[in-house]
């Protein structure tokens, strides 16, 4: 389907991060920010950096997520196209969306993670230019610096909004507000019928 008659493409993309945004991971450790709830998880690529180790000698990850995310998440699926920008890859679709109510999202597979990119960025800066293909996308991750926001400027065709979240606060309201007053600053994005 051309991209002329998939509404979809007519929405930026929202690129969403796992660790720091959705699982505030840099909170105390001891104290579980307000209004999240602690998950144990064993995601398929926490496994496998474990060198073999049968999953049951695998410590399971300690998760914190608010579930007011999913239901904020998708209030945004109006103005943008939601996709996983995360380490977990596909195991963000069974573990983390699950939790928070979001159906099964497009994801980002990772060639480089060496976590390092071109010119001092993070490692998915590049690739997220090449996966936005010159569409509009909005970034949520905690590793974005001056670097990711010069190759994104010189290297992306559209617009783009590189939003850096706090990874021992998680999304607040404040974030919402300002991903939503972006998508609306780039005109229209409601598909029209035909």
């Amino acid at each position: 389907m051309s991209a002329e008659g998939d509404p979809t493409a007519a929405r930026p993309l929202l690129y969403l991060d796992v660790d720091g945004p959705l699982n505030p991971f840099a909170a105390k450790p001891h104290r579980r920010p307000e209004g999240y709830e602690t998950h144990r998880m064993l995601p398929d690529t926490w496994i496998a950096q474990h060198g073999g180790k049968p999953y049951w000698r695998v410590k399971p990850l300690r998760v914190w997520l608010n579930p007011a995310h999913g239901p904020a998440l998708s209030a945004l699926t109006d103005r943008f196209e939601l996709v996983w920008a995360t380490t977990w890859q596909h195991d963000a679709n069974t573990h983390i969306g699950p939790k928070l109510g979001l159906p099964e999202l497009p994801v980002v597979e990772w060639q480089n993670t060496n976590r390092v990119g071109p010119d001092g960025t993070f490692f998915k800066t590049a690739e997220l230019v090449q996966h936005a293909a010159g569409r509009p996308f909005a970034w949520i991750d905690d590793d974005l610096s001056t670097p990711d926001r010069l190759y994104v400027e010189r290297e992306h065709a559209g617009a783009a909004l590189l939003h850096w979240v706090d990874p021992a606060k998680g999304l607040l309201d404040d974030d919402f507000d300002a991903l939503a007053a972006w998508a609306d600053s780039q005109g229209d994005t409601t598909p029209t019928a035909a």
